[in-house]
């Protein structure tokens, strides 16, 4: 087993309530494999209001933290920016370091808290960024697709077909987002409710995708999916309540349909790719909401208890190659990115005492 440093070396490492009775464990493979494929990995978790990145050190593997609240999507657009829904707002991150700089002699990647966005409580879940260099979120509070707004908290640019009116409430639950060439491509959602708080009654089997140009339905029958995702011309996406990962099908033909390609042994959510693999963020179900769905029988089937971590999956294959795994108060996750060419990225906590220590400017 590799070491794994679940600290930062003093960097933004304020430990929580939660961290005290978490344990922390990963395959064999996990740093060989971060190497050979030149990422690192972040994560979040909106149970623990932390923002995590899982790099390398000579020593093994390691795990650096910053608090923040509720982290949900994660968008790097480019391996020096990181995009967050956090909480009541949209977080910019920007990495200050040049390629011959480090931080404490170990960070190669130092991603500053640069620009902030209030949008108030939209319950924002997943984000990317267009063309236009915007910010595309999932503002799940008024079921649409939204960007910022100078003035207002938000501005509505898409709304499913199935959803009347631009009215507060969550009907359909609408959460994932697939950016394609630098627009909104497709949307789950885990029904298609317009009513409030209808998508709870339809949770295993009303989830549905949607083309977000063509504003139709193009897959449905799923149970909770999330986090869709274009890699290698394909759309993937988790279908969380039976714990698997795949590909729809037939798109071409007007009416896709869910193929499933691995098995993880949780919730998913969270996905992300580099070459043949899949970086898979796993949660443990949790009361009536994760409930009572497929997953809970084919764990049973399995003889498995349910994971919180990240499994890489090897596409070819259709299984687990290599994880990291969490124990204890954090039990869920939401989102998973992979990093290009950086070993050990941090970021510093909005706000904090080291933030505001650090000081950068553009060098003649």
């Amino acid at each position: 087993m590799d070491s794994l440093d679940a600290g930062a070396a003093g960097i933004d490492c304020a430990p929580t309530k939660a961290d005290e009775a978490v344990e922390y464990s990963l395959s064999n493979g996990m740093v060989a494999r971060l190497a050979n494929l030149d990422v690192s990995i972040a994560f979040s978790s909106y149970q623990s209001g932390i923002l995590y990145f899982l790099g390398r050190s000579p020593e093994g593997a390691h795990l650096h933290q910053s608090v923040l609240p509720k982290p949900m999507g994660i968008s790097v657009d480019r391996p020096d920016r990181l995009t967050l829904a956090s909480g009541a707002q949209v977080v910019r991150f920007q990495n200050v370091l040049a390629p011959h700089e480090r931080i404490n002699d170990v960070f190669d990647a130092c991603y500053v808290p640069r620009t902030f966005h209030l949008t108030g409580d939209l319950d924002l879940h997943d984000i990317g960024v267009d063309r236009d260099d915007r910010p595309i979120f999932v503002n799940t509070r008024f079921n649409c697709l939204a960007t910022l707004s100078p003035k207002h908290s938000f501005a509505p640019i898409w709304l499913p077909p199935f959803v009347t009116g631009m009215l507060e409430g969550d009907k359909c639950h609408l959460n994932g987002l697939a950016m394609l060439r630098g627009k909104p491509a497709y949307v789950t959602a885990v029904s298609r409710s317009d009513v409030i708080d209808g998508w709870r009654d339809r949770r295993a089997d009303g989830g549905v995708v949607v083309d977000v140009e063509a504003n139709r339905i193009v897959c449905e029958g799923l149970s909770m999916p999330h986090s869709p995702r274009m890699h290698r011309g394909e759309l993937w996406l988790v279908n969380s309540g039976t714990g698997e990962i795949g590909v729809v099908e037939g798109l071409s033909e007007g009416k896709g349909r869910f193929a499933p390609r691995a098995f993880c042994p949780g919730f998913l959510r969270g996905l992300a790719f580099r070459d043949k693999y899949a970086f898979v963020g796993l949660s443990k179900p949790r009361y009536k909401r994760f409930e009572g769905l497929a997953l809970d029988d084919r764990l049973k089937r399995a003889d498995a208890e349910p994971w919180c971590g990240v499994q890489i999956i090897d596409l070819d294959a259709g299984g687990c190659v290599d994880w990291l795994r969490i124990d204890g108060a954090v039990a869920e996750l939401y989102d998973v990115a992979v990093i290009p060419g950086f070993r050990r990225p941090m970021a510093l906590t909005p706000f904090s005492g080291e933030a505001a220590a650090l000081i950068t400017f553009e060098a003649d």
